[in-house]
């Protein structure tokens, strides 16, 4: 039975500026969705925008693989507080019916 063997390149396959992948991890980094970004620049699929960003931050050495670190860190810190400051607003509407 022979092997099926994949074409060695797509013709159809876009290749992207190094400015346009550094352009489009900054949106990322700047707090944009990965969905956004892909959608709004028209890059064939999210898993390619991560790849870039892991691409950068293994570039930038190990400075940056702690400030990716501390930024992962902060995220969740920041989605921790938002929930607390969403249960706080919803105990501030239940006791502001009792008066």
């Amino acid at each position: 039975m022979p092997r099926k063997t994949k074409p060695s390149a797509n013709p159809e396959r876009r290749t992207y500026t190094d400015e346009f992948k550094r352009d489009a991890v900054a949106m990322l980094l700047d707090g944009h969705s990965a969905t956004s970004i892909v959608e709004r620049l028209g890059i064939s699929e999210t898993n390619l925008l991560y790849r870039w960003k892991k691409q950068q931050v293994e570039s930038a050495g190990p400075v940056g693989e702690v400030l990716d670190s501390r930024v992962a860190e902060l995220e969740a810190e920041l989605r921790r507080v938002e929930r607390e400051r969403d249960v706080l607003k919803k105990a501030l509407i239940i006791f502001g019916r009792n008066e």
